[in-house]
């Protein structure tokens, strides 16, 4: 029997895991490459055999998404399967339009082909767009799990920005492990507050395996998701967090409209920042698509450390990288918080060095920020040189990592930290109750 040739697109996550749970033993495909995009300066490289198994003794080659009309003519692709998230539906089309051209097949692998299931009640937390608030969100149930005594096992959506046969199954207890692993600034953002509240996080590249892990750990399993991917596992409990800053992504990204369909509980941040009737818009998207979930408008108050470094200070804003790169935002809760104490924020662009120079030419919405790119060792490098050479008072600092445990910055480090205060509808408590009511997991 002559196998189908096939591509992945993805970005290191969904690709990968889609690989493991569809393709690796599928006797009719032959997997020729995978194509990543969405990783600023992650060049060509092989995944190992360690995860590509017997059948790709060799492993599978990895290169850019650009160069899929060689690929296709090099191999004879027939088939493309894209395992890509955060894409607005314009985004999604270019794509389509794009493998088309090049004479493939298009094709999404859904929920039944890649969900796993677990013995633990699963709670999977997802998103519409990158910077929603959704790792805020996670915390908050942890904390609330845990009044409870009730212990969480978080698993984390795949970053896989390293070695990908050291990264097959990772399990992280402490901060020191994250500098043991040499994780990324942006890994490191979504586990070190996890890590502080004493909840061990697992992610990695093998999630049959992981799964099997979470459960030995925790009573329950957090599923805390990636850019607007759907869970891995299948829940017994879903909530999607959306942003009524940028409204219209409820019903317009991929898959993010996926999440909102399928949630129980649907929580619109940032509330206060957004007009009245974009939330009210909002709300009438939701309930056209998902007319029985809950939904819960809440507020992400921002607040600082040390304020009297900020009030009417010259300030230098570092947001989360992936919200405002591939997440579309032109700034995150930093720039609120230094309007918020009447900072003036330097203008970073004329200091950009580096990849920060073509992230600016790239992303041109990112205006008086800096990302918190940090993918390379020379990616931080630039970081450090950048924040370093900016005539600033201070560094108002909105990620969730401690940069300056791994960069060496020069100006007092000031930190944007934010709380949830749901405003109307069931509250966290609310929902959990809900959720530790469930008997089993949601029919898909």
């Amino acid at each position: 029997m002559t196998k189908k040739k096939v591509v992945v697109i993805g970005a290191g996550g969904r690709d990968l895991h889609n690989f493991n749970i569809a393709l690796k033993n599928n006797p009719e495909v032959e997997v020729v490459a995978f194509l990543f995009t969405q990783i600023p300066g992650i060049g060509s490289r092989r995944c190992p055999p360690a995860f590509t198994g017997e059948k790709y003794p060799g492993g599978i080659p990895i290169y850019s998404i650009d160069m899929l009309p060689n690929i296709v003519k090099t191999y004879g692709v027939e088939e493309v399967i894209l395992s890509l998230s955060d894409l607005t539906y314009e985004e999604l089309g270019k794509i389509i339009s794009y493998v088309i051209s090049v004479g493939c097949d298009f094709k999404i692998l859904g929920l039944r082909s890649t969900m796993l299931d677990s013995v633990k009640p699963v709670i999977a937390v997802t998103a519409t767009k990158t910077g929603a608030g959704k790792s805020t969100i996670s915390r908050v149930i942890v904390k609330e799990l845990m009044s409870r005594g009730i212990k969480a096992a978080v698993v984390r959506h795949p970053m896989v920005y390293g070695d990908i046969e050291q990264s097959l199954v990772q399990v992280f207890r402490s901060i020191e492990d994250l500098d043991k692993y040499k994780l990324t600034v942006e890994e490191r953002e979504e586990l070190e507050p996890h890590l502080e509240l004493g909840v061990a996080v697992l992610l990695g590249v093998n999630y049959t395996k992981i799964i099997l892990e979470a459960e030995r750990i925790g009573d329950v399993i957090l599923w805390d998701g990636g850019n607007n991917d759907w869970p891995f596992f299948r829940p017994w409990y879903w909530i999607t967090v959306t942003d009524s800053m940028r409204p219209s992504i409820e019903v317009g990204t991929f898959p993010g409209e996926v999440n909102i369909r399928m949630s129980d509980a649907v929580i619109i941040t940032k509330v206060s920042s957004a007009s009245s009737d974009n939330t009210k818009r909002i709300v009438d998207n939701i309930r056209k698509i998902n007319p029985s979930a809950h939904i819960v408008k809440a507020e992400l108050a921002v607040k600082v450390d040390k304020p009297e470094l900020v009030v009417r200070k010259r300030v230098i804003v570092v947001e989360d990288a992936p919200t405002v790169t591939h997440g579309n935002a032109p700034y995150g809760a930093g720039y609120i918080a230094a309007k918020k104490y009447n900072a003036e924020i330097v203008n970073p662009k004329k200091y950009a060095v580096g990849i920060f120079k073509n992230i600016y030419e790239q992303y041109p919405h990112i205006d008086s920020v800096v990302p918190s790119l940090g993918y390379t060792e020379e990616q931080l490098k630039h970081l450090e040189q950048m924040l370093n050479e900016i005539d600033a008072d201070a560094v108002l600092i909105a990620t969730p990592a401690k940069l300056d445990r791994i960069l060496s910055i020069n100006k007092p480090i000031v930190r944007v930290t934010w709380d949830l205060i749901v405003v109307e509808g069931p509250t966290i408590k609310d929902l959990m109750d809900e959720f530790l009511s469930r008997q089993g997991p949601k029919q898909i």
